[in-house]
């Protein structure tokens, strides 16, 4: 009888981003884009302004000429930086909100003001963009209205160029118009960023209860199998020691049951510590050994892999749990056994148990008999393995163990036999 399953590739790893979207980095990117281009509107309103200079007076200039395009060099700072974003953006908006209010009042008395567009006309959709970054939604609104509408007022009166209503409204609304689409895109893609935030904070939430979840499945498949392995198996045993062998392996199955109690004490789900595959090997043969002395023993191809220790537990102890059924089920005295450990492609391992016994009908075990499932099948499964059994009556079983999980499982050419994969249930023995 003959039973193998392929060897296991490891899956491939997924690279995960590095700079996943988030809230954080589209705020960066508006207010370093708004700074940048509010840096090119300056740079363009220069010409205008100079052309302008001898209307107001001397102190509005100082004032609000070196505060304005000062304050553009120091908003691009910030935004590169990262530091005080919102307060910069936000004192530009107000630094040219009050230059706005304050121009008509500045103008020289007997200075033939330009009819044309003003300089600070070129700077106002600069202002509102920044209010939308600097401000929440509803004054970032009020700013966007109210500055055109500042506008529109001072240029229709004498001291702001006394400009056509209709030139006056044109501006109004080109410099309205863009604050609108600036806004809405700003609030746009803030939205979508907090939805995306929202979405991986409840996906988050939602990994750490999974991760929670299957810590508690893990630790309720173990202790189930340390007290159908170590405690209902051993004090059967010993209940039907009738004879020295018997006793002998009641002892051993005793012996066992300690030890599984002390590691599971000191292994917990999450330790990242790994067992070389051949002193894994090397107690796979120590526990068949001291179970029967009947049972033939080989190890092939081993090698220098190793793997995590929360493997190697469940690997040895489902092994173990495989051979005392071996003893217990298989019958005749004169039944052959085997154990043998062998290398596979990648970092795998396999674990043959076989015998010529009794053997038994997969489909016929009753719902209640939890060895094959919780001791072998599950506990290999949550480890990241998985179990094949191949059974016919009256010609033995064997039960192939393997780690990890292989991508695909060659046929069993054997009558009668079932293959058992990780998510079998009822099919215990």
């Amino acid at each position: 009888m003959a039973t193998s399953l392929a060897g296991a590739r490891p899956a491939p790893t997924v690279k995960q981003p590095r700079n996943p979207i988030s809230r954080k980095q589209v705020e960066r990117v508006i207010s370093r884009s708004v700074a940048v281009i509010g840096l090119v509107f300056g740079a363009q309103t220069l010409p205008w302004l100079l052309g302008q200079a001898g209307e107001a007076q001397p102190w509005w200039l100082l004032l609000f000429v070196p505060a304005l395009f000062g304050m553009l060099i120091v908003v691009v700072v910030a935004s590169f930086a990262n530091k005080a974003v919102r307060f910069m953006h936000g004192t530009f908006a107000v630094v040219y909100f009050l230059a706005l209010l304050s121009w008509p009042f500045t103008v020289i008395p007997g200075v033939e003001v330009y009819s044309g567009i003003h300089w600070l006309n070129y700077l106002i959709t600069v202002a509102t963009a920044m209010a939308a970054i600097a401000f929440n939604r509803v004054l970032a609104t009020i700013y966007l209205f109210a500055a055109p509408l500042v506008y529109l007022i001072v240029r229709i009166l004498p001291v702001g160029g006394g400009a056509p209503w209709q030139l006056a409204v044109l501006e109004t609304f080109y410099a309205l118009i863009l604050g609108s689409a600036i806004m809405i895109i700003v609030t746009m893609l803030r939205q979508a960023a907090s939805n995306v935030d929202s979405a991986q904070a409840t996906a988050l939430l939602r990994y750490g209860n999974a991760v929670r979840q299957h810590a508690t499945e893990v630790e309720r498949v173990q202790v189930d199998s340390i007290v159908h392995d170590s405690v209902l198996t051993t004090l059967i045993s010993a209940a039907r020691a009738y004879t020295p062998e018997a006793e002998r392996l009641a002892a051993v199955m005793a012996g066992n049951a300690i030890g599984h109690l002390r590691e599971a004490a000191a292994t917990s789900p999450d330790d990242i510590s790994t067992v070389q595959a051949t002193d894994l090997a090397q107690r796979v043969i120590t526990s068949a050994e001291l179970l029967a002395s009947n049972f033939t023993c080989a190890v092939r191809s081993v090698g220098a892999r190793s793997l995590p220790v929360v493997a190697a537990e469940a690997v040895h102890s489902a092994a173990v749990q495989a051979m005392m059924n071996s003893i217990q089920h298989a019958g005749a005295s004169d039944t052959q056994r085997s154990v043998e450990v062998r290398g596979l492609e990648g970092n795998g391992i396999e674990i043959l148990v076989t015998d010529t016994g009794a053997g038994f009908d997969l489909d016929s075990v009753p719902q209640e008999r939890l060895g094959v499932r919780v001791s072998i099948v599950e506990r290999v499964a949550n480890a990241g393995g998985r179990t094949a059994i191949a059974s016919v009556p009256g010609a033995g079983t064997q039960i192939c163990i393997q780690w990890p999980h292989g991508n695909r499982s060659d046929e069993i050419n054997t009558e009668s036999v079932r293959t058992i994969t990780n998510d079998v249930e009822g099919d215990e023995l």
